[in-house]
C-alpha cells in the first residue's frame, strides 16, 4: 500500500555513545525504508544533532524542530542501556512539542538478550504523551552484533518481515493522519 504523496519518514539514530552499532542498524533499515513504495527518507543522527541538555532554544535546535515538523512520520532507532533508552532521544522528544503530534512513530531496537525491547515499551509511554501515534509492529535485534555482515546486512528474516509489515503501518497512518490534518486541526 502507497500513499498518494509520498510520505516524509525521518530516522531518529538515538545513541550517541562511542563505538555505538546504531549507524549499522539504521543504515539497513533506512535502506529497507528506501526501497518502500511511497516514501520519501531522511535519517537525523542525533550525534550530529547536539541539543541543548536544558532543553533551550539554539540553531540546532530550531533545525531540529523544522525537519520534525515537516515529517509524516518517525522511525526511532534505539538501543537499550540499563532496561532503558538513550539520555539523548528523550532529549530530543522532550526538546519540542507541536512538532510530534499526531504523526505514527515505529521502534527499531537492539541489544542483548532482550533485543531492546524494553527500551521500545517505555518510549510507547514517551510518545503516546507527546500525542504520538505508536504502531504495534516494531524491529527488535537480539544480540545484534552478531546479526550483521560486514556489509551491514542481516540475514534475520524476523527483523526482515517485521520491517517491511512496520513500513506498511506507518505508510497507513501517516497518510490517514496527514489527510485528517489538512482537514480538522488536531485538538491539542
Amino acid at each position: 500500500m502507497t500513499a498518494v504523496e509520498p510520505v516524509r519518514l525521518e530516522i531518529i539514530i538515538g545513541s550517541v555513545r562511542v563505538g555505538r552499532i546504531a549507524p549499522v542498524v539504521a543504515g539497513w533499515f533506512a535502506e529497507r525504508a528506501r526501497a518502500y513504495p511511497g516514501l520519501d527518507v531522511g535519517v537525523i543522527d542525533l550525534a550530529d544533532t547536539p541539543l541543548p541538555q536544558d532543553l533551550g532554544d539554539s540553531p540546532v535546535t530550531d533545525e531540529f524542530r523544522e525537519r520534525v515538523g515537516r515529517a509524516d512520520g518517525f522511525v526511532a532507532v534505539t538501543s537499550e542501556y540499563n532496561h532503558g533508552y538513550p539520555a539523548a532521544l528523550k532529549t530530543a522528544f522532550d526538546s519540542l512539542k507541536h512538532e510530534w503530534r499526531s504523526k505514527p512513530i515505529g521502534f527499531v531496537s537492539y541489544g542483548g538478550l532482550a533485543g531492546g525491547l524494553r527500551a521500545t515499551e517505555q518510549l510507547r509511554q514517551v510518545v503516546a504523551e507527546l500525542h504520538m501515534v505508536s504502531v504495534r509492529q516494531s524491529v527488535s535485534f537480539h544480540r545484534v552484533r552478531k546479526r550483521f555482515d560486514d556489509q551491514g546486512q542481516t540475514t534475520d528474516g524476523a527483523a526482515i518481515d517485521s520491517a517491511d509489515r512496520m513500513l506498511a503501518q506507518l505508510v497507513w497512518w501517516a497518510d490517514a493522519v496527514r489527510v485528517q490534518r489538512e482537514t480538522v486541526p488536531y485538538p491539542g
